[in-house]
């Protein structure tokens, strides 16, 4: 409630009931029966109607007929007495009391003067009053006595008005004595009035008229406004226009091996405002807030700068900022999708680890330039505190690993990593160094003038040393104590230059400095060491133009890589003219454009696609036609017209406004988030029918960790959907399902990852409470076995029958499959030759192959193994499709507790097909061949496989006997230990059950005392130990259960998991004809009937 206070009047001031005492009965005049029985009618009655008002808003009910009790006692009364009474103000009307609402309390004042004590009546005076009170006498002589009583009301009225004004408690001071309010009268609380004053009059608003504050929601760290850059922002748009002046670049590499920290950089060289603090990095590409609190990257950020050469051209730079984690390399598939090259980081310390060598394969796989910065050299030389010989094997040590993993993965002998081709450049982002040799060679060239810094850099790598008496470089040292060249003119400046700054800053810094010609003021010279450092560097090495020209040689501009982009990601024909005018990058050709990221707004409610324009331009508040993954020439419905809103350019914190952008270019859209899932296409709605869809990402790790949720109050359901499928659309990999028994479940791949899935749908997406079921993993099933028995299932209609049998595929082919090595749209003599040259196949099977299963890169295969003399080929081909999806369809769900089928191969041996079209439809052929394909995957000595990480653990070496330790408990096992090149650390390669590595990151840092740190990723499925239908096994509650038995554990917790019988019926998956067939041989099964 508010109180508003202003001046107030006092008109319209309501009077109370008051029954004044009359002269003619005053006490001085004596007390006799007429005198008494009118003051007692005139005070009782009154009194008496009161108190039934009274009793009617009386909040207890009870009627107050004390009232008229008390009145008679104070007649009788001969003490002197002071009676206040407030009373409500009455109206009469026709014999009524009405109550006024409007009228003031007043007090009735009733004060007896020591009155004699009445005569005693005679008992026949009761004859001259009713029962009511009423005097029925005769008639009195009191006309003057009632004008006197008037004239006296008259009085007290007045008299009672002038005392409002006031302090009423001073007559009680003089006259103390009893008080009697009414209980509805009774005064708690001070009235306005004398809180604020006589001047003022109060007045009460309703709670809903007061403005309501909405709640702003705020996930992501932006700038408010655009801040100030080195360049315009007209030449930045401009340079979108020119495709070979862009280049599209992704920064991928381990985790804290110095991404964000080099775009900082970057970021401030191009914008003279924006600083990092001392004490923290900036981490300009680290927009969410919980990013900042958590120390890691989550989300890759798009940054578009325009950045200058050696040579001061200026080009526009669209870098893809990746997370290191290695839980979130599908980030790193998203940017790497949309860019034609790589800049790989490597910690100069650290050398090669885990994420480096993953992140390799898959740029290769993608076909993309692959370029190497060597980051953090500082630390060789502050913390490691290496010489500059030592600094060099370690750095050309990193060089050559990489190139032999290059070498491992691409066909490509011409990809070579080194300094001499310029595509290695090395920094220090902490403290702003960046240089290759042409950059380093360059400053030489400003120094000292007159040298060819092209020439000279071609001399500053490898085993080639300097002559100081020639002035030549030689591939023989000259002398025992000469130096290679790279440790004689690039490593030994820089250990001087550090050296100095950590060193001695008050005596021989001033004149290094000045000899370098650079001038730092008295305050500049006064900060602390890492400033200083940071500072002199970047006065030194100046702007990061190696890094630029690095990558204007060797990773190809828009125009020129969009050909070998287009051939990997596009799904239609290349020599289409749709494909032509992609493959020319052309601005005036038909729109196309892949989006393959989508980031969410401020708020968490909608979201803006991210992607590269391909071919034409696209313009704000243009229709376009959205393309999803599911979308084909034959069926449009995965498609939807929209409207685009606005396009930006993005700049991770700040976003600029575009009316249009042309193709070449990395653009953020807004409005055509609703159709989109995970990735689209976008092209014109008219005069483009025959476009088709980019490739869904093909991510390099699987999400085999799943937990279940369900909010806390189950009327909020649908607020949790609508929060899964934000998330779904956030992250790339992620998959949501519902399972058979109703639960909602997410996979991802790993804890952390989940544990940020979570974090934003119960704070950004949901806003509600959830609840979250303990971690499971997915599992698969294979076979080890051939089929005992020639399996068979007829259709409901008993006109077709179908046989197989089900055995083991190779080892390796499953995963050639999956990589893509091998592919089911090879005509038939190039997909014999591969199956018979790799896999010792037989020609005939080679050529085959029906499908792969569950999709077109699923590791189980069906073959055709029927011979013509015994099938009719024909017929057979005619239900070849419904015969696949049949077995796609059971690969899909397999029977031992409906998870993936795999490297099972499939022999159709028999088919006996009806003639008539209508008896051998989609509907009899579909179910019929999923029910072999079950039935002969049981015969074949079924098992469960479980996901197996590959974890890599660094260490001291004091600290490998706990790893050993920790590995052993969760059933994993350690395949290498080996120290790390010119480091303290020690690092442990090791498999260990996904199932069993929830809370194994925690365990190691508490058995090494924090100084283990490990990474794990999905590497393999492995067997489990066990039969899982060995029904002789009994699983006990809450008891860890032997090797044998974990096979039979898992699927019946799986089963009941997702609201299935305990055990396999085989009455769903066999015939009864296959059960007499069965009966007949003698074959035991462990199944229930």
């Amino acid at each position: 409630m508010q109180r508003l206070c202003r001046k107030s009047s006092r008109s319209g001031r309501g009077r109370g009931f008051m029954t004044p005492l009359p002269k003619s009965l005053c006490p001085a005049q004596g007390w006799n029966h007429r005198s008494l029985g009118i003051w007692a009618t005139s005070l009782v009655l009154p009194l008496f109607f009161c108190s039934l008002r009274v009793s009617e808003i009386d909040s207890t009910g009870r009627s107050p007929t004390w009232v008229l009790v008390l009145a008679l006692v104070f007649i009788c009364c001969e003490t002197p007495l002071n009676l206040r009474l407030p009373v409500h103000s009455f109206r009469f009307c026709s014999g009524v009391f009405i109550n006024s609402p409007r009228a003031e309390k007043q007090e009735v004042r009733i004060q007896p003067q020591n009155p004699p004590p009445p005569p005693q009546r005679d008992i026949m005076d009761t004859d001259l009053y009713d029962e009511f009170g009423n005097y029925i006498g005769p008639e009195l002589d009191s006309d003057e006595d009632d004008d006197e009583l008037g004239r006296e009301t008259k009085d007290l009225d007045e008299m009672d008005e002038d005392d409002d004004d006031d302090d009423v408690g001073d007559h009680d001071e003089d006259h103390p004595g009893m008080e009697v309010v009414l209980h509805e009268d009774k005064k708690y609380y001070p009235t306005a009035e004398e809180v604020y004053g006589p001047e003022v009059e109060t007045i009460v608003q309703e709670e809903d008229t007061q403005p309501l504050t909405v709640k702003t929601k705020k996930f992501t760290l932006m700038e408010q406004t655009l801040p100030v850059t080195v360049y315009e922002m007209d030449f930045l748009a401009d340079l979108m226009d020119n495709s070979e002046l862009i280049r599209n670049v992704t920064l991928c590499g381990h985790l804290h091996h110095g991404k964000t920290c080099f775009v900082d950089c970057l970021i401030e060289q191009t914008h003279p405002e924006i600083r990092k603090r001392y004490d923290q990095d900036l981490c300009y590409t680290d927009i969410l807030f919980t990013e900042q609190e958590r120390g890691v990257g989550i989300k890759s950020t798009p940054v578009t700068v325009v950045l200058p050469d050696t040579k001061g051209k200026s080009y526009l730079f669209n870098i893809m900022d990746t997370p290191g984690h290695v839980n979130f390399s599908d980030e790193v598939t998203a940017g790497l999708r949309i860019s034609d090259g790589v800049v790989l980081f490597i910690d100069a310390a650290e050398g090669v680890m885990l994420n480096t060598e993953r992140l390799i394969k898959h740029a290769v796989q993608e076909r993309l330039s692959v370029t190497v910065c060597i980051n953090k050299i500082d630390r060789l030389i502050l913390e490691l505190k290496l010489p500059p010989t030592d600094a060099y094997y370690k750095l050309r040590h990193i060089v050559d690993e990489v190139n032999g993993l290059i070498s491992m993965y691409s066909t490509d002998e011409n990809l070579i990593l080194s300094p001499l081709l310029g595509n290695v450049c090395f920094s220090s982002s902490q403290y702003s160094i960046c240089f290759t040799l042409g950059s380093f060679a360059k400053i030489y060239a400003d120094t000292f003038g007159d040298i060819n810094y092209q020439e000279f850099a071609k001399r500053l790598w490898g085993d080639i040393y300097f002559n100081p008496k020639t002035r030549k470089f030689t591939k023989k040292a000259p002398t025992s104590s000469s130096q290679r060249s790279f440790v004689e003119f690039i490593l030994e400046p820089l250990y001087k230059i550090l050296a100095q700054v950590v060193g001695d800053v008050d005596t021989s810094l001033p004149r290094t400095l000045d000899e370098l010609g650079i001038h730092l003021t008295k305050e500049e010279l006064k900060l602390n060491i890492r400033p200083l450092l940071r500072l002199v560097c970047k006065k030194f090495f100046g702007e990061f133009t190696g890094f630029v020209d690095m990558c204007v040689q060797h990773i190809p501009s828009p125009k020129v890589g969009a050909k070998s982009k287009i051939e990997h990601t596009y799904t239609g024909g290349v020599d289409s003219d749709l494909g032509e005018a992609m493959s020319d990058c052309d601005p005036d050709g038909p729109l196309m454009c892949h989006t393959t990221k989508m980031y969410s707004t401020d708020d968490g409610v909608q979201f803006h696609a991210f992607g590269r324009v391909l071919s034409g331009t696209i313009h704000a508040g243009q229709p376009v036609k959205v393309l999803g993954e599911n979308y084909t020439l034959e069926d449009e419905e995965d498609s939807q017209i929209c409207t685009v809103g606005r396009l930006w350019i993005s700049v991770a914190r700040y976003h600029i406004e575009v009316n249009r952008v042309p193709a070449g270019n990395w653009v953020l859209i807004e409005g055509v988030d609703q159709p989109i899932v995970k990735t689209a296409t976008i092209t014109e709605p008219r005069g483009n029918e025959e476009a088709q869809i980019f490739r869904p990402l093909k991510f390099n790790t699987t999400s085999v960790i799943k937990i279940a949720v369900e909010p806390i109050n189950p009327s909020e359901l649908p607020k949790m959907l609508d929060g899964l499928r934000k998330v779904n659309k956030s992250y790339p990999s992620l998959t949501t399902k519902v399972e058979e028994s109703g639960e909602h479940v997410i996979l991802g791949t790993g804890e952390l990852y989940l544990d940020c899935v979570m974090h934003d749908l119960r704070k950004m997406y949901s806003e509600i409470d959830i609840k979250v079921a303990d971690p499971v993993v997915t599992f698969c099933e294979t076979v080890v076995e051939t089929s005992s028995l020639k399996c068979f299932a007829e259709t409901p209609n008993k006109k077709n029958k179908i046989t197989m049998i089900a055995e083991p595929l190779e080892k390796g082919l499953a995963e050639d499959i999956e990589n893509e090595v091998v592919q089911i749209t090879w005509n038939r003599k190039k997909l014999g030759e591969f199956f018979q040259t790799k896999y010792d196949w037989d020609l005939l099977a080679a050529r085959s192959i029906w499908a792969f299963g569950p999709d077109a890169t699923g590791p189980n295969i069906l073959v055709d193994d029927t011979l013509p003399s015994e099938v009719d080929k024909a017929l057979l081909g005619s239900v070849k499709d419904s015969i696949v999806q049949g077995f796609q369809w059971g690969t899909r769900e397999g029977p031992l507790c409906d998870e993936l089928i795999r490297n099972v191969k499939f022999k159709i041996l028999d088919a006996v097909v009806a003639q008539e079209p209508l008896h051998r439809g989609g509907g009899q052929i579909i179910p019929t061949a999923r029910r072999v394909v079950y039935s002969a995957f049981l015969m074949a000595t079924p098992r469960l496989m479980e996901p197996y990480y590959f974890v890599e653990v660094q260490a001291p070496a004091d600290c490998v006997s706990a790893v050993y330790t920790v590995l052993a408990r969760r059933r994993g096992h350690v395949t290498q230990d080996a120290p790390i090149p010119g480091s303290p650390l020690y690092t442990i390669k090791a498999f260990i059950p996904a199932i069993d590595s929830f809370g194994f990151e925690t365990d190691l840092r508490t058995h090494t005392q924090g100084q283990a740190f490990s990474l794990s990723v999905f590497h393999h499925w492995q067997i489990v130990p066990g039969d899982p239908l060995d029904k002789s096994i009994v699983i006990r509650p809450l008891e860890p259960q032997p090797a044998p038995h974990l096979a039979r554990e898992f699927m019946i917790k799986t089963r009941r998991r997702k609201g299935l019988s305990e055990d396999v019926s085989i009455s769903k998956f066999f015939d009864d004809p296959m059960l007499l067939e069965l009966a007949k041989q003698d074959v035991v099964l462990n199944y229930p009937m």
